[in-house]
């Protein structure tokens, strides 16, 4: 004698708590890949216009034509160059200002810039830090619940078979598996998320370190034509 019980018929014959667990599960793990979903376009674009705008940025070329005063909105390093280059651009025109000045406001507004950059990248990985460490623990809920409930039933009945028992732990124990299926992808891709974030921050940081040498370099250049005129 066998019977032969799908998934779909345990899930559908589950205890109304389990059921509760389930479909809450079902959920987070949809808001989790559409993060991650999302998170990969941004940082595979991000990536792709970094390489474009260095490639331009050091090819040779005045950076002064690289400068857009209406694409300020733009963000990754483009972002970070425009914030710099705003900053040197107004304070170099400023009269009697020191190089030191210059140098020191544009290295702040590259901070600022590099922070901005910071929390659009980390953005919502929180999130996903948050399902990879809880939904194994909702899971384990339902399955308690579910194997409680099973055996609590089974308290009325005076003798208990394993073809009883079965169905009720199976059900609950789908529970588990759904939280684990939800909290291995969100640990993974918070992971390899958290490490592309910090590349391309570190990439930012070193840019910005380049750029600020252009700065006292060109200051430096703009200082001596002027004594030279005196």
């Amino acid at each position: 004698m066998g019977t032969n019980i799908s998934i779909w018929a345990l899930i559908v014959g589950a205890d109304p708590v389990v059921k509760c667990v389930m479909l809450l599960l079902l959920m987070v793990s949809i808001g989790s890949w559409s993060i991650i979903i999302k998170r990969i376009s941004l940082l595979k674009n991000t990536e792709r216009e970094s390489e474009q705008f260095e490639d331009k940025f050091w090819s040779g070329a005045d950076i002064s034509k690289l400068y857009k005063p209406s694409k300020e909105s733009e963000q990754g390093i483009q972002a970070v160059f425009h914030a710099g280059y705003k900053a040197f651009n107004r304070l170099r025109e400023a009269h009697k200002m020191p190089a030191a000045s210059i140098v020191e406001e544009v290295q702040r507004s590259l901070r600022v810039a590099l922070a901005r950059e910071s929390d659009r990248l980390e953005n919502q990985l929180s999130i996903l830090a948050t399902i990879g460490s809880v939904s194994p623990y909702v899971g384990l809920f339902g399955t308690v619940w579910g194997i409680m409930h099973s055996f609590i039933a089974l308290g009325s009945v005076e003798q208990a078979t394993l073809s009883q028992v079965a169905p009720g732990i199976s059900e609950a124990l789908i529970a588990t598996a759904m939280g684990l299926f939800v909290a291995i992808p969100a640990s993974i891709a918070y992971n390899v998320f958290v490490a592309s974030s910090e590349k391309l921050l570190n990439r930012y940081d070193n840019f910005a370190e380049e750029f600020v040498g252009i700065v006292y370099r060109q200051l430096n250049g703009i200082k001596t034509h002027d004594e030279q005129d005196n």
